[in-house]
């Protein structure tokens, strides 16, 4: 049984290594979006360039959570973190020191392997090392403290973009490496490799599934271009993706069981996940760009900006939880994506000599407020949509499903809205195709709406019930681990 208390020197140093781990990937989802216009400059990168500087540590992630996982489980969750945070600091340094915009999109996919690798780690190691009376406290402050990160991220990356420079967003990772790999390696007790290491690892199923992703998404960014040059990825990728499909099938033990789908809830609140995660992965992609494109922000300014819609979800995604648990998630999950809808729509307001205060805080504020009123509920009614002991693998599941929703929707909200490729640098022209995206976006969200006031349902009073109970990112919600029992020593 776990025995490290909370309130020991070690209890204080596994919080703090598990925090440092996770910030540095969630802080990676959404700064990034901040230093664009200055990359595209420095490296003289068009607008393709800059949806593959996002779009490629989002294929990997993506693609290879699951497994980073599984890879946990099997060799030892310390172990495997450790190698996460290690391989992201490394890419954080190739991404950092690139030449050109070739380099860095390489860097950037080799980040979102580490990524995949520490992300379950993090929450996996607080489930397996503190004493059960003192877990549910580690995972509250682990997933406060993260929050925290989330919404000063923006802040420093846009003072670091301003200041020495966008290389910085990522040579800052390296410090931070710096500090949590040792601190790792003296405080966090091992976990993992005993019980579960056995089986067969689905690499296929990753393989697949990534190679599917990258296709897909290669064709959406360069569909402008027309030919066999599109033809030829769209097709491949739509192969990969029913090669994925009936692997999963096939393999004894696969990455994505495909009976979990037999969930009518389960399948209808990741088809909701897809529409809502869409819309907000294109939206913070392109609200970066507009408030410093069009409105004419620094990215100090941007970042700052967009702070409003994290702040709100750490102050009152737990209150957001309780008024689910009290009413059921129908009506949340069908309100939230409305609310979401209406902020995107307000931002047709955010053009050439906006307001902060009259045009850009409202639409952030009712985003904010839609995003705190889906979030939990739909962590929420994930978990509770399976049985219990499949809680953790739903989870990924739909943390997978929203990572990829938001790089397809990076890929395609450009071509629906028709941004040329150099779109970021004429500022009227940017302006109008924001419009249209933020039509797109909305539409997407209005059809998640709809499909949660259709089929979802009040999970059984038995279900497991989320641990992260305050979240801040943006990018996905929140992973939770597998379920850990009590046990007599």
């Amino acid at each position: 049984m776990p025995d490290v208390r909370l309130a020991s020197p070690q209890g204080k140093w596994v919080l703090l290594t598990t925090v440092l781990g996770s910030s540095m990937a969630m802080l990676d989802s959404t700064v990034v979006n901040v230093a664009l216009p200055r990359i595209g400059s420095d490296l003289d990168a068009n607008l393709s360039a800059l949806q593959w500087t996002v779009n490629a540590y989002m294929v990997t992630l993506a693609g290879l959570i699951l497994l980073g996982g599984a890879l946990g489980d099997r060799y030892g969750r310390r172990k495997v973190f450790v190698v996460g945070v290690v391989w992201f600091a490394v890419a954080s340094l190739l991404c950092g020191i690139a030449p050109n915009a070739g380099v860095l999109i390489a860097a950037r996919a080799l980040q979102g392997v580490g990524g995949a690798l520490l992300t379950p780690g993090s929450l996996a190691l607080i489930q397996a090392s503190f004493h059960p009376d003192d877990r549910g406290r580690a995972v509250g402050l682990w997933s406060g403290f993260g929050g925290i990160g989330a919404a000063v991220g923006p802040f420093v990356g846009g003072w670091l973009v301003d200041g020495p420079g966008w290389r910085w967003v990522f040579l800052l990772n390296v410090p931070v490496a710096l500090v949590c790999v040792p601190v790792a390696l003296r405080h966090v007790p091992e976990s993992g490799g005993g019980e579960r290491a056995h089986g067969r690892f689905d690499v296929l199923g990753a393989v697949l599934g990534a190679v599917a992703l990258a296709l897909v998404t290669y064709a959406l960014i360069e569909a402008g271009e027309g030919g066999l040059v599109v033809v030829v990825p769209a097709v491949a990728g739509l192969a990969a993706a029913v090669a994925f499909v009936v692997a999963e099938r096939r393999r004894p033990d696969p990455m994505m069981p495909p009976d979990i789908f037999a969930s009518r809830q389960f399948t209808a609140v990741n088809l909701v996940t897809l529409c809502v995660y869409a819309a907000l992965g294109g939206f913070f992609f392109l609200a970066a760009l507009q408030l410093q494109v069009v409105v004419g922000y620094s990215a100090l300014g941007a970042g700052t900006a967009l702070l409003p819609t994290t702040v709100l979800m750490l102050l009152l995604s737990a209150r957001s939880g309780e008024l689910a648990d009290r009413i059921g998630p129908r009506i949340p999950l069908t309100v939230g994506p409305l609310l979401c809808a209406a902020g995107m729509l307000l931002m047709l307001r955010v053009g050439p000599g906006a307001s902060y205060v009259a045009d850009v805080l409202p639409a952030l504020l009712v985003l904010g407020l839609g995003m705190v009123t889906l979030v939990a509920p739909l962590t929420a009614t994930v978990l509770g949509s399976v049985s219990v002991v499949r809680a953790g693998l739903a989870s990924g599941i739909n943390n997978a499903a929203a990572r990829a929703a938001g790089l397809i929707a990076v890929a395609a909200l450009p071509l629906l809205a028709g941004m040329g490729e150099e779109a970021y640098r004429e500022p009227a022209a940017f302006d109008t195709a924001f419009d249209k995206a933020m039509g797109w976006c909305a539409g997407a969200l209005v059809a998640g709406a709809v499909i949660a006031a259709a089929v979802v349902r009040r999970p059984p009073p038995d279900c497991k019930r989320p641990e992260c109970l305050r979240h801040g990112g943006v990018a996905a919600p929140p992973l939770e681990g597998e379920p850990v029992r009590k046990r007599l020593g």
